[in-house]
């Protein structure tokens, strides 16, 4: 299979990876000048929960006008939208598109500008991704790949992707349901996305310290409230059982809104801590916990 990453960063060099050790014909799309000409020189070192390997893939800094049969959209929720629109020119009749990204939201942008009926979502867990140097990515766990369809994606099609992504080592499956997982992950990330960013603390001295875990615990319980209301139908019973069980797995970790942060950069928090007053609204309801969680975290970005 013919494979373009939009978006060759920390996760989507995981993908491009484990994908290219599989056999297929990768090619790894980012703007990083200096990322690009080392896998292009030396190839793309992954190194991790997967082991540690160099593998040759094509890599660029800008889309090539030529067609693929899968196009994975791995960059920021935020960017998500403008990545689809540079990507038109690998899409041909038959070329599927996978979204990769944090929160609610981004999808919608995807499947305007390349159509929903070719559109699949996907939820990764537990990657920890960074890129330790330009061509060479580590990851910390690669726990499991979830595949939805976004629209009229025939199943046939989304079980396709998924095969392709469990043949190169991944713990992937399709799943009827993927809203119900994208709200059960999305209530895990706004549980520690601002609090760990506002507080400065991982997500291990979140949970240990009293009054980060008491603002944790309530944008958690206020996000699986919303997921009710919308008819979602989340295999949590007990929302802070299930936060403080995801957040005991990674305790060292910092949110991805944390590292942007770091590194003086907007980050994404529209999509997960800022996407459950969008998603109340819907239903006449309001999620003060998160809504000024999310103002704060832009309060800070507006100095970047």
């Amino acid at each position: 299979m013919k494979i373009a990453i939009v978006g060759c960063g920390a996760m989507g060099s995981v993908y491009a990876g484990l994908l290219a050790s599989n056999a297929h014909e990768v090619i790894g799309i980012a703007p990083m000048p200096e990322h690009i000409q080392a896998i292009s020189e030396r190839g793309l070192r992954v190194e991790g929960a997967s082991g540690d390997r160099v593998v040759r893939i094509r890599a660029c800094t800008e889309v090539p006008h030529e067609s693929v049969d899968l196009i994975i959209i791995a960059v920021k929720a935020a960017q998500a939208g403008e990545a689809a629109r540079q990507a038109l020119p690998l899409l041909a009749p038959h070329t599927l598109v996978l979204a990769m990204q944090n929160g609610l939201g981004s999808a919608d942008d995807i499947a305007q500008a390349v159509g929903g009926d070719r559109l699949a979502l996907g939820i990764a867990a537990a990657f920890g991704a960074s890129l330790k140097g330009p061509g060479h990515v580590h990851h910390n766990g690669m726990s499991a790949v979830r595949i939805g369809a976004y629209a009229g994606l025939p199943a046939e099609s989304v079980n396709g992707i998924a095969d392709t992504w469990a043949g190169a080592g991944f713990n992937a499956e399709a799943v009827p349901n993927l809203p119900a997982m994208q709200w059960e992950k999305l209530i895990c990330n706004v549980a520690y996305s601002a609090p760990c960013t506002l507080a400065g603390m991982t997500i291990g001295e979140v949970l240990d310290d009293p009054h980060a875990s008491a603002v944790s615990q309530a944008a958690a319980i206020e996000a699986w409230e919303i997921a009710h209301a919308r008819g979602i139908a989340v295999a949590i019973s007990d929302p802070v059982e299930h936060v403080r069980a995801f957040g005991e797995r990674i305790r060292g970790a910092k949110p991805s809104v944390m590292l942007d942060h770091e590194l003086g950069r907007p980050s994404e928090i529209d999509f997960i801590n800022g996407a459950i007053p969008r998603e109340a609204a819907k239903v006449g309801r309001t999620a003060p916990v998160n809504a000024t969680l999310t103002a704060l975290v832009k309060v800070r970005e507006r100095g970047f």
